[in-house]
């Protein structure tokens, strides 16, 4: 009996989970490995802080999905991989052996090293650690009306944070809420249309985000600005660009420019036919796209496919990405702004919209038997 290691529960993962709950796959052991029994949608976190939603509504457990699959559950982390030895190193000291391996586990945060020695960080990952934090942070910053949280990272996570937690702030604290400010070299949402920035910057001047166009580090002063103005902030969330895991230099996987696992058609390793990859741990070097949880989602269904190609000796099968991805943007209240290429449009349509996608996607996981789920995807 062949073995398919499953690491990580990301959103590729869950899909395969479910295929495996519709279709049992004859003469393979399956293995999940993932640190916690819940799957947190990044999606509707924004929409969380923001209070529109509770926790349990952005979760989508992966044990009763495990169950139904027929997978056996590994509770652990990835700390290591020798691709050619065929195993994985988990931290509790435990290794699993494969014959075929998918890795959908995440990636780390690349920040600036001065920003990471702030003691009041706040990395966006993991998303697990992240809101733990937030639930600790955030009285906090109700009972101190002069305390101040910094963003720092002009993506669309940043803009989104920042926004729900002006949002949040100023509806429970009022005119003496803590001043958000949201620092991103660059200015914010780079690579998106005009019309998306300009709705954005109205949003975050509408809410009181300082808005700071400058890098920012950590000197001997606190946080400061790469002019070296001072940036007082109690709490710090770095909400900044993907870094590869620790472990992915050592792995022997073939890697891209950017050290994450270099895949082609079908997510499937340059280097090691047995090796699939998914998510924000792998890169298309064929097909270079954004990191974008909907990316994630429209891989699951070739990459359910392309391992039972795998287990049985077949190539995979072809995937091409779709060019583009819409976006919609949550800005604080019950309103977004939706981001599809050149073109760009908001208000509380938007957010209707995005609410509908978002729910519809995780009730598939919380409520409905795996059997009947649907593969739709989230909204960026």
């Amino acid at each position: 009996m062949k073995r398919l290691v499953l690491a990580g529960a990301g959103h590729a993962h869950l899909h395969v989970l479910r295929a495996l709950a519709e279709t049992p796959w004859s003469g393979v052991e399956v293995v999940l490995v993932t640190p916690h029994p819940r799957q947190i949608y990044s999606g509707m976190v924004p929409g969380w802080i923001a209070g529109h939603y509770h926790l349990d509504e952005c979760v989508a457990p992966i044990l009763p999905l495990a169950q139904a699959a027929g997978v056996r559950t590994v509770q652990g982390a990835v700390c290591g991989l020798d691709a050619d030895r065929r195993s994985v190193s988990l931290q509790d000291g435990r290794t699993i052996a494969f014959d075929v391996l998918s890795l959908d586990t995440g990636a780390g945060i690349a920040m600036d090293a001065g920003v990471a020695r702030h003691p009041g960080l706040l990395p966006v990952r993991p998303l697990e650690s992240f809101v733990a934090q937030w639930t600790q942070a955030l009285p906090m910053l109700l009972s101190d009306v002069h305390a101040r949280v910094a963003v720092v990272g002009g993506g669309a996570a940043g803009v989104e944070l920042a926004l729900a937690l002006a949002y949040r702030l100023g509806r429970e604290s009022g005119p003496a809420a803590p001043r958000v400010t949201l620092a991103c070299g660059g200015g914010p949402l780079r690579g998106h249309a005009r019309g998306v920035v300009r709705r954005a910057r109205a949003a975050l001047a509408q809410q009181g985000v300082e808005l700071i166009e400058q890098r920012v580090s950590f000197g001997a002063s606190g946080l400061e600005t790469a002019a070296g103005e001072p940036l007082a902030a109690a709490w710090v969330i770095a909400a900044t660009g993907v870094a590869p895991p620790d472990w992915l230099a050592a792995s022997g996987l073939a890697l891209a420019p950017d050290g994450l696992i270099a895949v082609g058609q079908g997510q499937q390793s340059v280097s090691h036919a047995n090796v699939f990859a998914a998510g924000d741990v792998a890169s298309r070097i064929d097909a270079p796209h954004a990191k974008s949880g909907v990316y994630a989602v429209r891989a699951g269904p070739v990459l359910s496919r392309n391992l039972q190609r795998a287990l049985a000796g077949h190539p995979p099968a072809p995937y091409q990405p779709q060019r583009r991805s819409l976006y919609l943007l949550a800005t604080g209240p019950r309103e977004a702004i939706v981001s599809w290429g050149p073109f760009a449009a908001s208000g509380r349509f938007a957010w209707r919209w995005k609410d509908w996608i978002d729910r519809r996607f995780m009730r598939q996981y919380q409520s409905a038997p795996a059997a009947r789920c649907r593969g739709d995807a989230p909204s960026g």
